[in-house]
Formats: structure tokens, C-alpha cells, sequence
């Protein structure tokens, strides 16, 4: 059952990795309903890893993931399904499948995992395109849309069983400025017209600036800050500062790994 009074999404003491190697340590956060949080930090610091995690893909070795109250890897299978539908996904690549419709590319959750009939799943997808400024594409072939309009009709696919979260992986990466932008309105139209929480990786600073409530930022396999945007901005933590400035690291950069960041000393 969902708390309402409490994080929507939470990790406590969280550890991922592969096999018996860890990516992250000890990770702590907490999402809140109805805010939008972007999860940030260099190439390879575990943003997708810790997203895998936090979507059901990958278990933990330690700790655990708190799915609106529940926690997601104690649930059996059915139970864990259960959860997971109350929650969507959008892909860095947008997985649309280009041998359906675009309208048939939207609606494939609801005739997947409902029994609705055909016309009711026909609108709620109408329903979404127009939510992201697709009408008028419902039959057109996702081969035919641009990069923009692709990531825009995942994000309708995403939301069309109204979940109470929405994950996004880079949801504008390769886009140009303007398609972007109007990509990060979709997502805040999406918070304020639906209501819903949204969790966002991402390293695109003028995204981040323009939608994050709050920001998370990974750094050698932990949460090395947490707070919001401008606080992060004006960080004493160099590595924090450095990311939101784009100052360039040390040659010998910045530490990769929860041991390196104990053990690491910058050159002079």
C-alpha cells in the first residue's frame, strides 16, 4: 500500500554491483511525491546501474529499495509485477517498436497488462500523444518521427497507465537545444497535469536547471551530494562544483570507485 506521507522512492544503505563487485556503496536517498529529481554524476559512476536498481533490474547486494512503501526486492515475484506497474519507464533509447503505429507503440502496456476494451485503449493513448504534443501521429510509424517526437511518444507510453512514478534515462540526450527543451516542458507538464513523480538520469546541465527540484550526485560509487539544484551549483566539494561549472578534472581525475576515492591523491 502506498505512503503517502512518505518517499516515494527511498534506498537505505543500498549496494549494486556485478557479481560480487560493487558499483555503488552504502547509497541513501529519498525521492518525494511530486517532485522531479535528476540523478547526476560523470560517465561511469553508476547513474544507469543505480536506475537498474531502482526499477527492478538490478538487485542489490546490500540494502534495499523502497518503492512507494514497499520494499521492492523483499516482494515475490507477483508482488514485485504488482509494484512495478504502478511505475514507468522511459528508455534512453526509446524502444519503439517499428513494425506498430505509433498509437499501437503507446497502448501496447494497457493491452499487455489490462483488460480494457479496444476503444477505451484506443482514446487513453489519443489521450497521452496529445498530452505530449503528438496528436494528429497516431498512425504514423515511429521510423517516420524525429528524435524529439520518438522520446516524446515513449514518454506517452511511459505515463499511459497513469503511474505515480516515471523513470528516465538521458530523455534528451543527442537532442539539440530546442528539442530538448521542449522535451524537459513535457516532463514538467507531465508533474503538474498528472501529478506524478519523476526520476530522471541525466547529465545535460541547462535540463537539469530548468525542471530538477532536487538533484542527487554520484561520485565514487556513493551519494557524494544531495540538495538542490543552486545549493549543488555552490558546493564546497570540489568534484560538485567542478560538474555544474564544467571545470575539467585533475589529470589523474576523479576517483572511479568507492576503494580509489578512500586511497586516490590528486597531482599537484
Amino acid at each position: 500500500m502506498t505512503d503517502d506521507a512518505g518517499p516515494v522512492v527511498a534506498c537505505r544503505g543500498l549496494s549494486v554491483g556485478f557479481g560480487q563487485t560493487p558499483v555503488l556503496v552504502d547509497i541513501d536517498l529519498a525521492v518525494e511525491r511530486g517532485t522531479i529529481v535528476a540523478l547526476l554524476g560523470g560517465s561511469g559512476c553508476g547513474k544507469s546501474t543505480l536506475l537498474r536498481a531502482l526499477t527492478g533490474l538490478q538487485p542489490p547486494l546490500a540494502g534495499e529499495v523502497r518503492l512507494l512503501g514497499d520494499d521492492l526486492y523483499a516482494l515475490d515475484a507477483d508482488g514485485r509485477r504488482g509494484l512495478l506497474r504502478r511505475t514507468g519507464m522511459a528508455f534512453q533509447q526509446d524502444a519503439l517498436f517499428g513494425s506498430m503505429s505509433v498509437l499501437d507503440n503507446v497502448a501496447m502496456p494497457v493491452r499487455e497488462l489490462t483488460r480494457l476494451p479496444e476503444i477505451v485503449i484506443r482514446e487513453m493513448a489519443r489521450i497521452k500523444l496529445a498530452l505530449v504534443g503528438l496528436a494528429g501521429f497516431e498512425h504514423r510509424s515511429p521510423n517516420s518521427l524525429s528524435g524529439g517526437q520518438r522520446k516524446r511518444a515513449a514518454l506517452a507510453r511511459a505515463s499511459i497507465l497513469d503511474p505515480e512514478v516515471v523513470f528516465c534515462d538521458e530523455p534528451s540526450a543527442g537532442l539539440d537545444p530546442v528539442v530538448a527543451a521542449g522535451i524537459d516542458d513535457t516532463l514538467k507538464r507531465f508533474r503538474d497535469a498528472l501529478g506524478v513523480t519523476i526520476v530522471i538520469v541525466t547529465h545535460e546541465l541547462e535540463s537539469i536547471r530548468a525542471i530538477a527540484d532536487r538533484a542527487i550526485m554520484l561520485g565514487g560509487g556513493r551519494v557524494i551530494a544531495a540538495g538542490t539544484v543552486a545549493e549543488l551549483e555552490q558546493s564546497d566539494d570540489q568534484d560538485v562544483y567542478n560538474f555544474f561549472h564544467r571545470i575539467a578534472a585533475s589529470p589523474a581525475g576523479p576517483a572511479s570507485s568507492p576503494l580509489d576515492r578512500m586511497t586516490h591523491a590528486r597531482t599537484p
